[in-house]
């Protein structure tokens, strides 16, 4: 990525913005969105994401932690910020509430966890297309040790677990070996089924 250049302000709250408003399940949102701008933490980080130079050289690093498990304080407050935004509740979400907080902390936390992350992933993915309708380079990694970023970004303290990140930037062309050659994905018949 090119150093010299940092992405503005306005279009890092839009693709930002973009997985807070993704769709989540059961309105829980089961995530937090960590933005690294520090050029120091993203150096530390890129040390424990084996060294992939666009963590470093990236305007700013977007950190999707999920939470470590439910938990009745997590839920309920989830609840409750929706019936204050919404003016009241009723009978069914009320029951849809205690349905929850009867199976979610009673998971096993790694279940709890897993499913989480998967939440993530989709403001992931909401991020993802920000970035580029914003005419951001974005990449969506996986290559990092979760146990020692979340370390550099003390996340266990807040209950929380890194599952992916995303550096965002812009590259320098004629520097990447990848952007001139074509992008290979199978093909349509082989890659999309339709059932009617």
């Amino acid at each position: 990525m090119d150093l010299s250049r940092t992405v503005l302000q306005d279009k890092l709250d839009r693709i930002t913005e973009a997985a807070r408003l993704a769709p989540s399940p059961s309105g829980l949102q089961p995530y937090e969105l960590i933005v690294v701008s520090n050029e120091a933490k993203r150096a530390r980080i890129c040390k424990v994401s084996y060294d992939q130079s666009q963590v470093a050289d990236c305007s700013h690093l977007l950190v999707f932690a999920a939470w470590d498990n439910y938990t009745a304080e997590r839920i309920n407050h989830m609840f409750d910020l929706n019936i204050a935004m919404r003016d009241g509740t009723n009978d069914g979400w009320e029951k849809y509430r205690q349905r929850l907080l009867k199976e979610y902390p009673a998971r096993n936390p790694q279940v709890n966890f897993d499913h989480a992350a998967r939440q993530a992933y989709i403001a992931l993915g909401f991020s993802l297309i920000a970035a580029a309708a914003e005419g951001v380079d974005s990449t969506p990694m996986e290559g990092f040790q979760p146990n020692a970023l979340d370390e550099i970004l003390n996340l266990p303290a807040r209950g929380l677990r890194s599952v992916a990140i995303m550096p965002l930037g812009y590259r320098m062309s004629g520097q990447d070996w990848l952007e001139n050659l074509v992008k290979v994905r199978r093909p349509r018949s082989a890659f999309i089924t339709e059932v009617k």
